[in-house]
C-alpha cells in the first residue's frame, strides 16, 4: 500500500465540474484511491445546469502525485473542468449539525455560545439541542471545543465547498463564453 499522507503533506481543495451521470464519482474517487490517496473531504452537487454537477475534494499530498492526478482528471470523459485552489485565494465553508446535551441549566449558556459564534439552535428537546453551524474548519472546530464540556451526543458534518474569490471560478464553458 502506497502512503502518501506525511506531516507536511500540503492541502489540495481541488473543484471539479462533471457530467452529472452515473458512475462518475466512482471512477474519480478510484483516481485518488489507487495513487494510496485518502479524501478527506467531498462534497457533490448539481450546478444550475442539470446536467452538470460540481464536486469539491480535499486531499493532502504530493504536489508532483496530485499534480498527475488532476491531468488525469482532465482525461475523463465525463470531467468538464479541474481546479486546484492550492495557489489561489478562495473561500472554503462546511456545515456542521451537534446534538448537545442541555437541560434548563445550561440552555442560556449554550445560546450565549451560539450568539457568538453565529450558530443556529435548530432544534430543542428536553435534555438537547442541535446546533447547527456553517463556516471554515477553524471555527467548526472552535465551536465544538467550546460544547464539547456539556457533553456531544450525535455530531455530522458536510463536505467541503469552496469558491476563488474575485474574478477567477470554475464555471462551464459555455456559461464562460457568456460571461465575457
Amino acid at each position: 500500500m502506497i502512503d502518501n499522507i506525511k506531516p507536511d503533506a500540503q492541502k489540495h481543495t481541488i473543484s471539479l465540474l462533471v457530467e452529472n451521470r452515473f458512475g462518475v464519482l466512482a471512477r474519480i474517487a478510484g483516481l485518488f484511491s489507487a495513487r494510496g490517496y485518502n479524501i478527506d473531504s467531498l462534497s457533490v452537487g448539481v450546478t444550475d445546469d442539470p446536467n452538470v454537477s460540481r464536486m469539491t475534494i480535499v486531499v493532502r499530498g504530493d504536489n508532483r502525485i496530485l499534480e498527475q492526478v488532476q491531468k488525469q482528471l482532465n482525461k475523463l470523459i465525463d470531467v468538464i473542468k479541474v481546479t486546484d485552489y492550492v495557489d489561489t485565494a478562495h473561500l472554503e465553508r462546511e456545515l456542521i449539525m451537534v446534538k448537545v446535551t442541555a437541560d434548563k441549566s445550561t440552555r442560556g449558556e449554550l445560546a450565549q455560545i451560539c450568539d457568538i459564534f453565529r450558530a443556529k439552535i435548530v432544534d430543542v428537546a428536553m435534555d438537547s439541542l442541535i446546533i447547527e453551524l456553517t463556516g471554515d474548519r477553524e471555527k467548526n472546530e472552535a465551536l465544538l471545543r467550546m460544547i464539547r464540556p456539556f457533553g456531544i451526543k450525535e455530531f455530522c458534518r458536510t463536505g467541503i465547498v469552496a469558491m476563488a474569490r474575485g474574478k477567477k471560478g470554475i464555471v462551464i464553458p459555455e456559461m464562460e463564453r457568456a460571461l465575457t
